[in-house]
């Protein structure tokens, strides 16, 4: 009896053990690049609702707030978008467009006068304030949107 007690014990401090250390991954992991949006509508005409049109939504699938400031998201060349003072809610997403606008809780605007996500394929990174890579999204040529 005493042999069994001690074995579900054992297993149990196992299972544990294997929780705890994948919390931290799953932690950061809740926040992700849901979808982009690289080739706006119409003719790329360099407009302002044009350039508004091409934007790459991230998600907080956590049931907590998450503060993004100071992260970047960025193209492959290096164009760099920093998160000022922002916190995703829970279950909740925030569209980063590439024009110029009023930020708000759920739309937030670069303020780039031209284009940032190549058509014919590209990656957005998310990286965290600290520079830890959260997230990467990639794609090709064809299509006009991409959900990660």
């Amino acid at each position: 009896m005493k042999s069994r007690h001690i074995a579900g014990i054992t297993a149990a401090l196992a299972v544990a053990a294997t929780l705890s250390s994948a919390l931290p991954a799953e932690a950061a992991s809740t926040v992700r690049i849901y979808r982009v949006y690289y080739d706006s509508p119409g003719s790329d005409n360099r407009s302002n609702t044009s350039l508004n049109a091409e934007w790459v939504q991230i998600i907080n699938r956590g049931s907590t707030p998450r503060s993004l400031t100071g992260w970047k998201l960025r193209d492959r060349t290096g164009y760099t978008y920093t998160f000022g003072s922002f916190r995703l809610g829970a279950r909740k997403t925030v569209y980063v467009h590439t024009g110029r606008g009023t930020d708000t809780t759920k739309n937030l605007y670069w303020g780039r006068r031209a284009y940032v996500w190549n058509n014919t394929g590209d990656t957005a990174y998310l990286r965290s304030s600290s520079g830890k890579s959260i997230d990467s999204c990639s794609w090709g040529r064809s299509g006009s949107s991409r959900y990660c």
